[in-house]
């Protein structure tokens, strides 16, 4: 991943990604352009990825200390 796209965030990415698809579906450019476009949507999926895996482990973090929570004995599962 290019230094500059780890301060890209999700929806940006997402929304760039989401243009790069739409101009190689509408064609009409060249052969050379289209590579560079599709490596920019490679490296966009990559940032999106990032993103989302880490959603996923927070979400994962925090279920398990909410379940940890609730198996202490705690019927608020760790919340407060």
């Amino acid at each position: 991943m290019a230094e500059t796209d780890t301060s890209l965030g999700y929806e940006q990415a997402r929304d760039e990604l989401v243009e790069v698809v739409r101009r190689l579906e509408a064609g009409g450019t060249s052969l050379e352009e289209s590579l560079a476009l599709w490596e920019r949507g490679e490296e966009l999926a990559q940032v999106c990825r990032h993103w989302l895996e880490g959603a996923r482990a927070r979400l994962d973090s925090a279920l398990a200390a909410r379940e940890a929570g609730a198996s202490d004995g705690d019927p608020e599962g760790g919340r407060k």
